[in-house]
């Protein structure tokens, strides 16, 4: 068995500071990095030093609680319209996952009944650490349900990293795993490479490897071959964004996931906190997906391996229909088809 506490963290909050692992250098090195300003946060969710839904959400309401106590002189209304306005600008910084916009909301919502300066920044630190604090629950939670549907000595495949350094702590679709190692549960892992920038070989595996768990790397186009030879029980994936039909965006590379286990008739989970739900869109057409620098299919760390001047389509997620979806697994529990009537129950 091993202790929860193995991992690091992936946030926390100094005071005057926020300090993130820095997961671009794993695994071959555990780094943390300080940040002082908003526009080091930002930066930080852009270039993925911390990365995964509801990190970026943690990342971003502590970015913009340590903005809010820089600031000094406003009048309590010039402070909510400038703390507003960097919520603004965090918002910026990456458009797909809504776990982003779901924390900042909340932050923003810290500020209404606050009746000073002073208690306006004390409301925000509070509430970042509530988030966070909240969001290891969630992820345990999540976990055991999780554990309900699958077997001792099952293999399960999965994709990007979806893990404990994403979330606060356990992670969405690899809290399973940690839960499985903690009370003497065998569970095995496929995790998929996930190209561009090799979130599944670079971040799963090590995440895997530390908690126990009996993982395999493969390259992306190995998950039919996978499928076909491995006795693979279920696929189980995180997300980014759940809308009102069930449809999900999720890393790039899921969708593939989800026909295939649609071709071997076995299941494929998506795990999500409720915060991860964006019932204000109605099917996956709305989903903004962002495209981001070609230069992470032209590199590979930091070497050019295309020819100069090839065109690049890099988005950095797609979107898996509802209907190839066998089930959402939620801290609030297990949601089946119907989608569109079952969801709303589960988003206390």
């Amino acid at each position: 068995m091993v202790s929860k506490s193995t991992l690091p963290r992936s946030i926390e909050w100094k005071e005057s500071h926020i300090t993130i692992l820095d997961q671009r250098k794993l695994p071959h090195s555990t780094n943390f990095i300080d940040l002082y300003s908003i526009e080091e946060v930002y930066e930080s969710i852009v270039s993925l030093a911390v990365r995964g839904a509801p990190a970026i959400g943690i990342a971003a309401a502590y970015g913009l609680a340590l903005s809010a106590q820089q600031l000094d002189g406003e009048s309590l209304e010039e402070f909510k319209l400038k703390v507003k306005a960097k919520s603004h600008y965090l918002r910026g910084s990456r458009p797909t996952a809504v776990n982003l916009f779901w924390a900042l909301d909340r932050m923003e919502k810290a500020l209404k009944d606050a009746i000073s300066v002073n208690e306006a920044k004390t409301n925000l630190i509070h509430e970042a650490i509530k988030i966070q604090t909240e969001d290891e629950e969630v992820c345990r939670q999540i976990g055991e349900y999780a554990l309900s549907l699958v077997k001792n000595g099952d293999t399960l495949m999965t994709i990007c990293n979806a893990g404990g350094i994403a979330t606060a702590r356990y992670g969405t679709a690899l809290a399973p795993f940690h839960l499985a190692s903690e009370k003497g549960m065998v569970l095995k892992a496929f995790a998929c490479e996930t190209r561009p920038v090799l979130q599944g070989a670079r971040l799963t595996a090590w995440e895997l490897q530390q908690c126990g768990t009996d993982v395999t790397i493969i390259t992306d186009n190995m998950a039919a071959q996978t499928l076909k030879e491995k006795n693979i029980s279920a696929i189980i994936v995180g997300a980014d964004r759940i809308v009102a039909n069930g449809d999900t965006a999720n890393k790039i590379g899921t969708l593939g996931l989800a026909i295939l286990a649609k071709h071997f008739d076995i299941p494929f989970y998506v795990c999500a906190p409720t915060s991860t739900f964006d019932v204000t869109m109605q099917n996956g057409n709305e989903i903004p997906i962002e495209e981001r620098s070609p230069e992470e299919v032209t590199h590979l760390n930091g070497q050019r391996i295309a020819p100069e001047g090839t065109k690049v389509y890099n988005p950095a997620f797609d979107v898996t229909p509802s209907e190839l979806i066998t089930a959402f697994i939620t801290e609030n529990g297990i949601i089946h088809p119907d989608y569109s009537e079952h969801i709303p129950k589960y988003l206390k």
